[in-house]
């Protein structure tokens, strides 16, 4: 779609996000994992804190096997001797060593694990306050099944990377790095036979780790696809039940399953070739230690303790050595997962506020479409609309299936912006003023109500979480909701379940309705309110849409008739343009479309009072 002209300058997103200036598509470990860093800026303190934990309980344990060197030679060179200070003072010394090493690695586990808790915690915070803002033209083009496999499947990949991880990295790196160091100054020569594989299992680390890292991604892609399959499925149960196409779904879902399968064993092959690549080589350094340690402890040139000691140092340095390449495995899966978050981090929504917005804090409601044009990508779906329509008016929109009528009131909140031309509030044009300040003063009632999860109270509440209890009531009684509301298990406090499905159909319209009132809105739009509802319950919200319209700027659309007649204007569409408009008695003094769909509506009513048109039947897009 192209970008409408506007004279306004607007600002960025005022949501603080770490991956603004990082690639969507990191190009290297470090790049991928950094916005995790700015994430955790919070949590840095208890993060130094752990790390210094780490850092001295791998300090201590490199004490280890000097201390085990010197156990050694107090009892093999004393044999015979009674004198056990020696040996008296190194296990003392060894059970020092222990308790205190024990006490720094319990604070540097906790603290980290709480850092990696707080980072996930925070990114899963701004991931999904971030989803919120972008526009519907986002949602329309990714499957919700992926979007919740990036908020749940992928930030967990992550934490394990910023808790236990990070520890890990941390005490593995001391390891490596101290135990190197005391090798070489115990033992140089010794240490070239310890040390020889090092740069090779390095290298393996590198070259295989970018395989795991793509191969993760890949997984990672196909495990999304998948649940998007499967979320589908579930949310439309009953029309797959309906149209016995439990087998196509199967087959769908299983495809992913077994395509995430496939991804998983080309990761475990890689995964299986680097372990035991870096197992041959890190024990084939330690044999050649023990051969050539051997030959000079046989040739005198070394104590039995002092190879004891530097073998244990060397089981260090491969144990860091295995240690650090499992991380490697795991930061690669992480650094995947990230990549997705934050690619999705580093989307922007298309709808923005201007930098500085017009003040909407009491609108009257004059609306005006001027000269008005929307695509869809290449597709045309308005052109040429202009109306006006005064503070308290109600317009009704008519028309085919297709003709764009859902398409033109949306464009009032700013659910997708103009291609051409320009909507007016109270004189201005809606892009100058602050889009949440905008739509707070407009009100949605559809006819596919979205309740949400919680109790009827809560829903009432939706747009007004701090409103009191006796403007709920106030409100769900001009709706025709309270009785009915009273008579539920628990009152206002019962639980609607997922999209209020324990409601039935008119009930849920009136809280809706109740919900609309409460929020109170200067501009009101009605669309389709009560065409999936029978006659009684019909009646029951035409008279709530009665008192919510009162004094409201209203737009309404409706496939009945009957419920548009005394509207102050009634819009006539058709491909997208408005071809009639007027009252309903000029419009049917002037015959045309509108006299068509009224006399097919007047003929239907007295066959079968369903007062809907074929012409006017619903459609995913109208």
């Amino acid at each position: 779609m192209t970008r409408p002209s506007s004279t306004f300058s607007v600002a960025p997103s005022s949501e603080e996000d770490p991956a603004r200036h990082s690639p969507l598509r990191p190009a290297s470990l470090l790049s991928a994992l950094r916005p995790l860093w700015d994430i955790a800026r919070p949590h840095r303190p208890l993060f130094w804190l752990g790390l210094l934990a780490a850092l001295l309980s791998s300090g201590l344990n490199l004490a280890f096997p000097l201390l085990m060197g010197r156990l050694v030679d107090a009892s093999f060179l004393q044999v015979g001797s009674t004198d056990t200070a020696l040996l008296d003072r190194t296990v003392g010394l060894l059970l020092g060593l222990f308790a205190l090493s024990a006490i720094f690695a319990a604070a540097q586990s906790y603290l980290l694990a709480r850092v990696g808790a707080g980072v996930v915690a925070t990114l899963r915070e701004r991931l999904f306050g971030h989803l919120l803002t972008l526009s519907p033209r986002f949602f329309a083009e990714h499957r919700t099944g992926d979007l919740t496999s990036r908020l749940t499947a992928d930030v967990g990949t992550v934490q394990g990377v910023s808790s236990t991880a990070l520890a890990g990295l941390a005490t593995q790196t001391v390891t490596l790095i101290g135990g190197v160091i005391l090798l070489v100054t115990s033992n140089p020569r010794l240490s070239l036979y310890a040390l020889v594989g090092l740069p090779l299992i390095i290298g393996v680390a590198v070259v295989i780790g970018r395989q795991i890292r793509r191969i993760s991604r890949e997984f990672q892609d196909e495990v999304a696809g998948a649940n998007a399959s499967a979320e589908e499925a579930i949310s439309g149960v009953r029309v797959v039940q309906s149209f016995t196409a439990e087998d196509v779904e199967r087959g769908r879902y299983g495809r992913g399953v077994r395509a995430s399968f496939e991804a998983a064993l080309r990761r475990a092959r890689w995964q299986a070739l680097m372990g035991g690549t870096m197992s041959f080589l890190t024990f084939g350094s330690l044999a050649l230690v023990l051969w050539f340690g051997g030959r000079q402890v046989m040739a005198g040139d070394l104590t039995p303790g002092a190879l004891i000691a530097f073998l244990f140092y060397a089981i260090q340095v491969a144990g860091a050595i295995a240690g650090l390449t499992g991380l490697v495995n795991q930061f690669q899966e992480a650094a995947g997962a990230s990549g997705r978050i934050f690619e999705l981090m580093g989307e922007r929504s298309d709808l923005k506020s201007p930098v500085t917005p017009l003040e909407l804090s009491a609108p009257r409601g004059r609306v005006r479409f001027l000269d008005v044009g929307f695509s869809y990508g290449d597709s045309a779906v308005l052109s040429g609309i202009s109306l006006s329509v005064q503070p308290g008016q109600t317009v009704a929109l008519v028309g085919p299936s297709g003709a764009g009528k859902t398409t033109l009131v949306s464009l009032l909140p700013r659910f997708w912006d103009v291609t051409s031309g320009q909507i007016e509030l109270d004189g201005h044009d809606l892009r100058a003023y602050d889009l949440r300040q905008l739509r707070s003063h407009i009100g949605l009632v559809p006819q596919d109500t979205q309740l949400f999860s919680g109790n009827v109270r809560d829903n009432i509440r939706y747009g007004r979480p701090d409103a009191p209890e006796s403007e709920v009531e106030a409100a769900a009684q001009a709706a025709n909701a309270h009785d009915f509301i009273l008579e539920l298990p628990q009152g206002y406090d019962t639980v609607v379940g997922e999209r209020g499905l324990r409601l039935s159909g008119g009930q849920r319209q009136r809280i809706a309705i109740a919900r609309a009132l409460l929020k109170d809105p200067r501009v009101l739009i009605l669309d389709e309110a009560t065409s999936a509802l029978d006659n009684q319950s019909e009646a029951l919200v035409q008279a709530a849409l009665d008192r919510l319209m009162q004094g409201r700027t209203t737009f309404v659309i409706a496939h009945r008739l009957s419920t548009v007649q005394h509207a102050d204007q009634i819009l006539v569409m058709d491909q997208g343009q408005i071809v009639q408009r007027g009252t309903h008695a000029e419009l049917l003094e002037a015959g045309g479309l509108y006299g068509e769909l009224h006399r097919t509506w007047a003929e239907q009513q007295g066959q079968v009072d369903t007062g809907v048109s074929p012409q006017l039947a619903s459609s995913p897009v109208r």
